[in-house]
């Protein structure tokens, strides 16, 4: 099984292996994926533990379970270069833990949905994942931390910086035990940077670095969707944290600021509604510059696969999906052999 830190090099297709985030597929049976990204050319998923796709427990437990997993893959030509925890990793360090939790994480993780209990328990799973990608044969897991701090971002009313301050202490005492079960498995762990959690723009990624004292199991997880609306220059970030970009995510966002009424922060609009100043739109379909931001991959070396994340209200997902495996193949160009100018020492 191809590594996530291996570069496939022979690959006809493109320059990285372009996968299917499955996330958004909870819905639908993981064989049914498996076979729709086949259909459609994807090279492999980035499987999330959603659903009936990925029960981590099951994974630890059951004899034969991954095994079915494997076997389903196969049948469609697929790889797992990654695997998501996102929802179970955004328990971990939440304040509060309430009905919103209790509808993303498993029922053995919510239990009595006593809240500290609940974090511990997401805690565990966090380790577990880290267990089941060994076993999978890959080295990321992608996903979310929380935060204690989030219900804060607005800063009115203010709370001194002491606050703050215990919020990323929080987050080192919870998330290095979990890193600690990540490093003996081999395994690291990019957080995506997004709203709602410790690490959600440039500066509180500096930060949460130096939270758990820059330890190299911890990375990101690059999704530019979440950047654009916050102004936050994608290929910039891809740039700066040249070293702890240990995924590729793929999402768009279409902006539109220009009627001087829509902000930043959504107005509670709901997803397509034309008076909201941005929107997430299937890749390709928004203002992320996706072609400097793969030359910006490229020049730090980035050798992991292009995981395509669907999300638009105003496409249908089937159509979405599809096209979009073309549009990121198409800024996947075999690099050069040697430099551009070189035929000029040969006059």
């Amino acid at each position: 099984m191809t590594d996530a830190s291996t570069p496939v090099s022979d690959s006809p297709k493109s320059t990285h292996p372009v996968t299917l985030f499955t996330g958004q597929w909870a819905d639908l049976p993981f064989e049914e994926v498996a076979r729709l990204a086949a259909e459609w050319g994807y090279d492999g998923l980035e499987i999330a533990a959603s659903g009936d796709h990925l029960d981590l427990k099951l994974a630890e437990e059951e004899p034969g379970y991954l095994e079915q997993r494997r076997e389903i893959l196969k049948r469609y030509g697929l790889e797992v270069y990654a695997i998501s925890n996102h929802l179970t990793g955004q328990a971990v360090c939440d304040a509060p833990i309430d009905f919103r939790h209790q509808a993303i994480v498993r029922p053995y993780t919510w239990g009595d949905g006593d809240a500290e209990g609940v974090r511990q328990r997401a805690a565990e799973d966090m380790k577990r994942s880290a267990r089941v990608a060994r076993k999978l044969g890959v080295d990321t897991v992608v996903g979310f931390t929380g935060s204690s701090i989030w219900p804060y971002v607005a800063m009115f009313p203010p709370v001194p910086a002491s606050v703050i301050d215990a919020g990323y202490e929080d987050f080192a005492a919870r998330w290095n035990p979990i890193l600690d079960v990540f490093d003996a498995e081999g395994v690291r762990f990019a957080h995506e940077v997004h709203p709602g959690e410790i690490a959600y723009d440039y500066w509180t990624s500096v930060r949460t670095l130096e939270a758990i004292g820059h330890r190299e199991a911890f990375g990101f997880n690059w999704d530019p969707s979440h950047m654009m609306w916050q102004g936050v220059d994608p290929v910039g970030f891809i740039l700066d944290f040249k070293d702890r970009i240990y995924h590729v995510d793929c999402k768009d966002t279409r902006l539109r600021p220009a009627n001087g009424r829509a902000g930043i922060m959504g107005s509670h609009l709901a997803w397509g509604d034309p008076r909201r100043g941005w929107d997430f739109v299937s890749t390709g379909h928004g203002d992320v510059p996706w072609e400097d931001s793969f030359r910006a991959l490229e020049s730090i070396g980035y050798s992991g696969p292009i995981s395509v994340e669907w999300e638009d209200a105003g496409m249908d997902r089937l159509h979405g999906a599809a096209e979009a495996v073309g549009f990121i193949r198409s800024k996947l160009w075999p690099l050069p052999t040697a430099s551009f100018d070189a035929a000029f020492s040969n006059q």
